[in-house]
């Protein structure tokens, strides 16, 4: 395998010479300067193109001629111009978006091919106009919320924090903010996210195929890309909600050599609530605020640079000594670097940091305290290099360096103080990768590549040994080390290969296939029914071995009807999991030193079939998806040594989504979601003691009963304001009106279920009865109404 990859590698190299010359530049949008994600740039004659990387920027190597070129990208106009290239070229291009006429370029209606024509498979793309139209809760545009409309994406429901891919859990999914880790996306408990719309250009969505740029997770990659900020024009824009407004400020810098995007969010529900509810106006609290910010310097044709950074934080406090918060900080420097022509690089320096703290108790005399974090420092160069038309090389490297603090926890009893933190644990990961993106013939191109990565974990700190028992129940420790300062405590390594094949079959279909392996260090400790802000991250180490995960996705593609205005794909995929985690019944996750004890490693696998239905222009659009999957595991000690459903199970998910323009002013939109129940584990039999019911669980069955089915219809409307004055000149700016029903029809869709018995003593000898209660988070109708302004 790897012999076969390295010559892959050096394939490239080994053409035809001929003198060629390239062309290069950065495609951007007229209106503002934003970089286009995924723009290409297609020479007619040869049948071939290049796509601009994350910033904006292509590289294309052809031999010397004169070529009739076509620049496009979804929603903007294509450009037909011709190049005469006789020599290294740079050629930096504008879009218009589409409905606008330039005047010195050709305008054509070509409609893109992303699924028949892309290399990319299993992964997904919202740009930020489509994730401002679906109907949302409390009529908020959110990242995290649209997502979960794709195939392949679900959530256990509702106030459910982050989502779950393809069966994998929410610790699984590796999200970054302008290559920051999130490692909480939500805000109030999962009905927001924590990524400001106005602050964000473009969403991306990997499921399988990950380059091997990419890695730490095993289920799932959100990348999420910041605007850059308007560099011809001040802009203002922002809304005014229900329950919290937002506003973005951005504008040229240094004469149009730069730009800058400022965005800011608040939630005032317990503001306006507080002359009404007693808890709030003993200091009592309920809110979320968050605020992003992004600059750039083009410092000359060759050399850019970035800084970005997000900082939020949720309140949920009792009084103002009681209740718990918790947010993320992060911080970006890039510097871009075209060394030349066919050569781009990105050097990015990284900074993470997620908190919570949890207090308790009225006084000084009588309470509960505790704060716990993980933070992370990378540093990441990478590098692009365009050999030719048909050949992309991607090289480069990571290094993360982790603080984990577990608990600094004390408690106070009659002014009695106990301290019961646990120690920091810090660890290392890095990586090298190598990849090539490789056209084989007109219809034939691959993705390939491979992944180093290594794992350490330094002192100082103490680690144990547990002894051997019935799988299942509690390890102890039976002997420990102690280790100091920067000596090394335990490490992994591994090998992750990527591969990913397409195949045009002809014009409108191809089909492709994948594999990619992944390894993940970091755990999500988490046995609640949906992930919390008090879950705790841990990472390997000489008892808990990373998880390794293999995937196999094969997929057809297909565009038809007029203009191919209709996208269809099927995809199937299975992936295996090795030392996927669950715990012991019983078990004790948080401020425990002995946790790895109460862990269980084991196997996982996960398979199913996803369909995808897309109608891309008109004034319909929208898509359907559906998915049938299934999510597993096997571990010694549980459901007695046989495969049970994992909890985030669910066979069927069926999602629509729906847009039309009633008019000029006037659209809709709707959403309906139809999900299997999830599973829960419920007791087989019971036993009384002393008149008191006591469930039982005589089978040692796990996940063992689902839920009723999920299923909820959201609608809303848009009216967009006049733009045209009574006095007939035309408004220098831009608002519209969102009114909104969030659970149409009222539905109680079950969160969980439990059992509970009377609060009356039962006689002796008379029949004890239990009922079974549902809660259900969202039980009725919630209508929204926002506006939203840009001028």
């Amino acid at each position: 395998m790897f012999r076969l990859l390295i010559f892959l590698l050096f394939l490239p190299f080994l053409g035809v010479s001929q003198q060629k010359f390239t062309v290069s530049g950065y495609i951007k949008d007229a209106a503002n300067g934003e970089a286009l994600i995924g723009a290409t740039i297609y020479v007619k004659a040869l049948s071939t193109g290049a796509t601009t990387n994350v910033y904006g920027f292509y590289s294309l190597t052809l031999p010397a001629d004169n070529y009739d070129i076509e620049i496009s990208y979804i929603g903007f106009a294509t450009q037909a111009s011709s190049l005469v290239l006789n020599e290294n070229t740079r050629l930096d291009i504008e879009l218009e978006a589409e409905g606008k006429q330039l005047e010195e370029v050709v305008i054509t209606s070509t409609r893109e091919q992303e699924g028949v024509k892309s290399m990319e498979m299993s992964t997904n793309r919202l740009d930020i106009k489509t994730i401002l139209k679906i109907p949302s809760f409390l009529g908020e545009p959110d990242v995290i919320k649209s997502i979960q409309q794709l195939p392949g994406v679900s959530t256990v429901g509702e106030g459910a924090s982050g989502f779950n891919v393809r069966g994998g859990s929410v610790g699984q999914n590796l999200i970054l903010l302008d290559e920051a880790t999130v490692y909480n996306s939500s805000h109030l408990l999962g009905f927001f996210s924590v990524f400001n719309p106005d602050a964000v250009k473009d969403t991306k969505l990997y499921k399988g195929a990950v380059p091997a740029q990419f890695g730490g997770r095993i289920a799932s990659l959100l990348d999420v890309r910041m605007k850059e900020g308007n560099n011809k024009d001040y802009e203002v824009n922002g809304g005014i909600g229900t329950i919290f407004s937002r506003a973005a400020v951005e504008g040229p810098l240094f004469q149009g050599n730069g730009s800058f995007i400022v965005a800011g969010r608040r939630s005032y529900a317990d503001v306006l609530a507080r002359p009404f509810v007693d808890l709030l106006k003993e200091g009592g609290a309920l809110n979320f605020y968050d605020l992003t910010g992004k600059a750039n310097y083009n410092i000359n044709k060759r050399n850019r640079i970035f800084i970005s950074g997000y900082t939020g934080r949720d309140r949920f406090f009792f009084d103002k000594n009681q209740g718990f918060s918790w947010g993320n900080n992060t911080g970006t420097i890039r510097w871009n670097k075209i060394f030349n022509d066919r050569l781009f690089a990105n050097f990015s320096g990284i900074f993470s940091r997620y908190d919570y703290s949890l207090r308790f108790g009225e006084n000084d005399l009588d309470n509960f305290k505790w704060k716990s974090s993980i933070r992370n420092v990378t540093f990441k160069p990478s590098f692009s290099y365009f050999v030719n038309a048909n050949n992309e090389i991607s090289f480069g490297a990571e290094v993360n360096y982790y603080s984990f603090e577990p608990a600094n926890a004390s408690g106070a009893t009659n002014g009695n103080q106990i301290d019961i933190s646990l120690p920091e644990k810090y660890n290392l990961e890095s990586a090298l990768y190598i990849g090539n993106s490789q056209r084989l013939s007109k219809k034939i191109a691959v993705d390939y590549g491979l992944r180093y990565s290594y794992f350490a974990g330094y002192g100082p700190g103490t680690q144990y040994t547990y002894n051997d028992t019935i799988p299942g129940r509690r390890r102890t420790p039976v002997s420990e080390k102690t280790f100091e300062a920067g000596e090394v405590t335990s490490t992994y390594q591994n090998f992750e290969p990527r591969f990913s094949i397409k195949a045009e079959l002809n014009d409108v279909s191809s089909i492709k296939a994948s594999y990619n392996r992944m390894a993940q260090y970091l755990h999500l400790i988490s046995n609640t029914t949906a992930s919390n802000p008090l879950d705790v991250w841990t990472p390997s180490s000489n008892n808990t071995k990373p998880e390794l995960s293999d995937q196999w996705a094969i997929g057809y593609f297909r565009d038809f009807g007029k203009e191919k205005m209709f996208e269809f794909s099927v995809e199937t995929y299975y992936r295996k999991t090795q030392n996927q985690i669950d715990y012991i019944d019983g078990a004790d996750l948080l401020i425990n030193e002995f946790l790895e004890g109460d862990l269980l490693p084991g196997q996982w696998r996960a398979y199913g079939l996803e369909f995808y239905l897309q109608k891309k222009v008109g004034r319909f659009t929208g898509w359907a998806a559906y998915t049938l999957a299934r999510t597993e595991l096997k571990i010694k000690g549980i459901n007695r040594d046989a495969w049970y459903a994992a909890r985030f199970d669910q066979t069927h998910n069926l999602k629509l989504s729906g847009f039309y323009d009633l008019n000029k002013r006037w659209s809709a939109s709707a959403n309906f979601t139809l999900i299997s129940g999830t599973p829960s584990t419920f007791p087989t039999s019971r036993f009384v003691v002393q008149g008191m019911l006591v469930p039982y669980n005589a089978l040692e069955s796990r996940n063992n009963v689902r839920l009723p089915a999920y299923h909820r219809l959201d609608v809303s409307f848009r009216l967009e304001g006049k733009t045209v004055k009574r006095n007939g000149k035309v408004r220098n700016h831009s608002d519209h009106w969102v009114f909104g029903v969030y659970n149409l029809y009222a539905r109680k869709n079950p969160f969980s279920i439990y059992f509970t018995q009377g609060k009356d003593r039962v006689a002796q000898g008379a029949p004890i009865n239990s009922e079974a209660r549902q809660l259900s988070i969202i039980g009725t109708v919630i209508p929204s109404v926002s506006y939203n302004f840009k001028f």
